[in-house]
Parts: C-alpha cells; structure tokens; sequence
C-alpha cells in the first residue's frame, strides 16, 4: 500500500475538498480520486462519497483513519532514519492565507534547493482553526495569528511578522481623517471570529467608535475587493502582497493602532522536532530575504 495514497486520503477527509486536496498535494482532481480508488480497491470498501459539493468519509474510512495516520508518520520516520538526516520526512504545516500567497511560495522554493528531503502537506485555515489541529496533534507546525491568550508552555512560539491595522477606502474618497471616515461611511468588518478581527474590534472599542456596518466578512481578500468597487472603508492588517489583482483603494495609516502578530508555532515535544525546526530556519531565513520586519 503506497503511503502517499494514504496521505491523499487523509487530506481528503481533513479538508472535505477534492480541489483544496489537488491543491495541498500538487495534484490534478482527477490523480487525487485516481489515488483514493486504488485505496478502495486494496482495502475492499467505499472509502469517499460524494454530498454535495463535500467529500465525506464512510464509515469504512473513519474506522482506518487513526491507523493510516499512524503508518504515514512511522514510515516518514523509518525514511528519515535510513537516510541518516534529521531534514528527511513528511511535515504538516498549517497556514492562514494571507500567508499561503506571501510568504510560503518562497519558504517552499528554499525547502526544496536546501531541505529537498522534506516533503510538505499544507493545511490552508484560519488561526483558530489551525490552533485547534495543532493541539490535536493533527499539524507539526502552523503559522498563524498569535492568540490573545495566553499560550501553553508545551507550545513554542517565534514571531515573524507584526502588521498594524490600515483604513483602507475607495481611491475618490477624499476625506483622510480616519477618526470621521469610521463614523460616517459604510463599514466592512472583519470577522471578529477571527482572530485578525478581534484587534479591529479592539481598536473600535479603545476609540469607541461605532461603524455604520454594512457587512461582516472572513476574508480580508474579499473586503479589500468591496472597498475598491466604493461599497464602504474596512480597517485590515496590513499584510503581506500579493493583494488582489487589479485593487486601486486608498491605504491610510491609523496612529497608535494594534497589530496583528503573525508567527510560527510547534509543541516543544514532538517526534518531528528536527523537521520543524529545519522548516522555521527556513522560514526565518526568507523572512530576512524578503526584508520582513519582525518587531
């Protein structure tokens, strides 16, 4: 049984997704369920269904996921083992999006000219959810917002990146006082369930200005496109480009706003220490190329 069909189908049965599947594994849709129905055939049950537009797990596949969880890691480790290395094996990494785009595409040219022993399932979520697998011990690593609370002592954390908060408006707006433009012009939200939403929402309340909300959204992409097509202003991280092709707003600075921290963080025991920790050298290393600023 190939083990890189096994980690196709725990990927399928973590994200739910044939696309975001492909996506994780540099696959086409078509090898993903390629891979899933060799698996059906060699375990002799319906392994995947179809409900909608999800792909669900059967009972069949729910009763082997821990044990193909498992042989996948052993076998990552007998690799790294044989090959007398600590940078050789499978590392599941967590990431939110603003950084799939930003950061990681370079993270991943530099793995595979310097670590090309160290092969990545990428998770694409949100902080809170990428949190949550972490300490489940469904992820190695993630790089996420840092939380507002206080964070075990079991979890290592290293800071890459701090964003301060933008007002971001329509490029005609000609008012600049970001003080008025929050109190007097429709307002997109971020999503206060998230964690990159809270420091919006904690800067409002600090200043205690009530928006006029006209809608509360969980992509800062997808704000950023309603406030280029004159639907409001938002207050966003400033994160990392690419932003949205074709944007035009207006990027106004707030004085003394919070920021959003984004960072890496691991379990400070884990089987899978040395690959983590060859990962976020990598990771510091083009932070510092691409003049990341870490304070």
């Amino acid at each position: 049984m190939d083990t890189r069909f096994l980690q196709t189908l725990l990927t399928v049965a973590e994200t739910g997704s044939l696309t975001r599947t492909a996506r994780a594994l540099n696959l086409t849709p078509s090898a993903v369920m390629q891979r899933i129905k060799v698996l059906e055939g060699e375990i002799g049950a319906p392994l995947i269904h179809r409900s909608g537009n999800a792909m669900c797990v059967t009972a069949a596949c729910a009763a082997i996921l821990e044990d193909a969880r498992f042989v996948v890691g052993t076998v990552s480790h007998i690799k790294a083992a044989a090959a007398g290395r600590q940078d050789v094996g499978l590392l599941r990494v967590g990431v939110i999006h603003t950084v799939l785009s930003g950061l990681m595409p370079d993270v991943m040219l530099a793995l595979q000219r310097n670590r090309p022993g160290i092969e990545l399932y990428i998770l694409p979520g949100t902080s809170t959810d990428l949190y949550a697998k972490l300490a489940a011990g469904e992820l190695d690593t993630a790089i996420i917002v840092q939380p507002a609370f206080a964070m075990p002592k079991t979890l290592e954390w290293t800071q890459l990146r701090q964003e301060p908060l933008l007002l971001i408006t329509p490029r005609e707006t000609a008012e600049s006082d970001p003080g008025l433009l929050l109190k007097t012009e429709p307002f997109i939200r971020y999503d206060r369930n998230h964690w990159g939403g809270r420091v919006v929402e904690q800067y409002l309340r600090s200043k205690r200005i009530v928006p006029r909300e006209f809608h509360e959204l969980d992509s800062i992409e997808a704000i950023t496109i309603l406030v280029h097509r004159g639907l409001g202003v938002a207050l966003i991280p400033d994160w990392l480009p690419p932003w949205p092709q074709g944007v035009d707003v207006r990027k106004l600075p707030i004085v003394d706003a919070p920021k959003r921290s984004i960072g890496l963080i691991w379990p400070k025991v884990s089987r899978r220490q040395p690959l983590v920790r060859a990962f976020a050298d990598e990771v510091l290393w083009v932070a510092a190329r691409l003049g990341i600023d870490r304070a």
